[in-house]
């Protein structure tokens, strides 16, 4: 199991292989069509949404734009209450800081509450190459841990199973990772969440080293903000005697006031919650409450990059609600494990190019895992218009040129497979400057228009495979113009 799945094929083929797996459609459709409804109910209710989804996206814009003294002052009220604040500009940089500081207590066990950021740079798994075993306690990250798997899903990982694919692995595989499943163990989810609770409650009260990510990180007083469902980060935040939060640097707000938005919009549009359930915050350390020593782990990791990029650094504004997921048509029928990263969906589609680059197959097919419906941006909390994004890295994936990338800027070149695209551009380009030879051109097609073919050759037959070619009228609209008005209003 990877966090990242570079190395897969390219998204038009894992989700050619996704969508011919019915259980698997029939799981998606069912979780993402209840979400959703919900969630437009939940948000129907506030009078004022569209004035907090403005405001959520000037608070993140804001910040964006004056990232280095937000940074500086995170660290130093993070210092200032008692932690201790660690910069990793990658991945490798954070795992290692990570390793080193659970070696130091002594332990060879973590309890981990869901964090997208370590699974982005697959510490779990460089954990187990120092001997340090990380078990996830979150119900749905505990299901993709315990059957070998992948995430599939911003807020729901495991929404690619059912209740019965559930209760098999825990039948089959929590005996492997401490308590096993109680006998007879059915697929109620009753059953299931209490079989969940045992197997967990023990790691819980053995752990003494837990690992966090954030939801927000409060620049003015450090305070770091965690929101879950189940209760399980509060145990994970208040049991442990060493307590390691691993951060991305774009979770940063101002100010504790500006977290008035974001808990307002972000359960709306995730859970379609009014407020979430469990809402744990914690700033440094205090004596007798809570772990006694803190350490934050600020990551890049391709965040400045992205940060570099006018267009795509509307990307960083995402607080990870999944609502962009749950109305999406292609993530409906591909799934997340398509997408080839822990970030599926659209948002995915335009972040996971940017941190990683699109020197890879898959990343490089990311921005086209899109019909541009324009759903994911109408349901948007923070308004990232992700279709303009896509449009933006598909120009880049065709075109190459300038970007930054570890902080350098480079040029990019363009990427394989777009020759006969880009070629086909320029022709149409240059036929839209000439109009004489565009009026030709269009005169010969409905002439020859019983000769065309219903599909087209070469490199054409990717985009004609899954369409019907357009059906090429009898005159063109210049001529039907000429025709039936004599030339009035201007028409050449």
């Amino acid at each position: 199991m990877s966090g990242t799945f570079v190395g897969m094929p390219s998204f038009p083929r894992a989700a050619r292989e996704a969508v011919g797996n019915t259980t698997l459609r029939g799981n998606l459709r069912h979780a993402t069509h209840t979400i959703r409804d919900k969630r437009a109910r939940a948000v129907a209710e506030l009078d004022d949404w569209a004035a907090l989804r403005e405001a959520g996206k000037q608070i993140k814009d804001h910040t964006l734009s004056h990232l280095d003294r937000y940074l500086v002052q995170v660290e130093e009220a993070v210092t200032a209450a008692g932690g201790t604040v660690h910069w990793a500009a990658d991945a490798d940089e954070a795992n290692e800081i990570v390793a080193r500081l659970v070696q130091e207590t002594g332990e060879s066990e973590v309890v981990k509450v869901k964090s997208m950021a370590t699974q982005e740079i697959a510490l779990n798994e460089a954990l187990q190459a120092r001997g340090i075993h990380a078990y996830e306690t979150d119900l749905a990250e505990l299901i993709v841990q315990l059957g070998k798997d992948r995430p599939s899903h911003i807020l729901v990982p495991a929404i690619h199973r059912n209740r019965g694919e559930i209760r098999d692995i825990f039948r089959s595989e929590m005996g492997e990772w401490g308590r096993p499943a109680p006998e007879g163990l059915t697929d109620t989810p009753a059953e299931l969440a209490e079989a969940a609770r045992l197997h967990l409650r023990e790691k819980f009260l053995r752990a003494k080293v837990g690992i966090s990510g954030a939801n927000f990180v409060v620049a003015e007083t450090g305070t770091l903000v965690v929101v879950e469902s189940e209760g399980n980060g509060r145990m994970c935040l208040t049991l442990p005697e060493t307590l390691i939060s691993v951060v991305g640097i774009e979770k940063i707000v101002p100010r504790w006031q500006d977290l008035e938005v974001f808990l307002q919009t972000l359960p709306r549009s995730s859970t379609a919650e009014r407020m979430n359930p469990y809402t744990s915050m914690w700033t440094g350390t205090t004596d007798e409450d809570g772990p006694r020593t803190f350490h934050l782990v600020l990551l890049d990791n391709g965040r400045t990059d992205t940060l570099a990029d006018e267009v795509g650094r509307q990307a960083l504004r995402c607080i990870r609600c999944s609502a962009c997921l749950n109305v999406c048509p292609v993530y409906e029928r591909a799934g997340g494990h398509a997408y080839g990263s822990v970030y599926p969906g659209p948002i995915g589609a335009i972040l996971s190019p940017q941190l990683r680059g699109t020197g890879s197959e898959i990343d490089a097919s990311l921005p086209y895992a899109s019909s541009l419906c324009g759903a994911c941006y109408e349901v948007c909390p923070v308004a990232i218009d992700i279709p303009e994004v896509l449009v933006h890295l598909r120009e880049r994936v065709v075109q190459g040129g300038p970007a930054v990338r570890g902080g350098n800027r480079v040029v990019l070149k363009p990427a394989r497979g777009h020759a006969a695209e880009r070629a086909a551009m320029r022709a149409a380009q240059w036929a839209f400057t000439h109009p004489g030879a565009l009026r030709t051109g269009q005169r010969l097609a409905s002439r020859t228009r019983r000769l065309h073919p219903r599909t087209l050759p070469g490199p054409g037959r990717a985009w004609s495979g899954t369409r019907d070619l357009p059906a090429v009228p009898a005159e063109p609209f210049r001529d039907w113009w000429q025709r039936t008005h004599g030339g009035k209003g201007g028409a050449k």
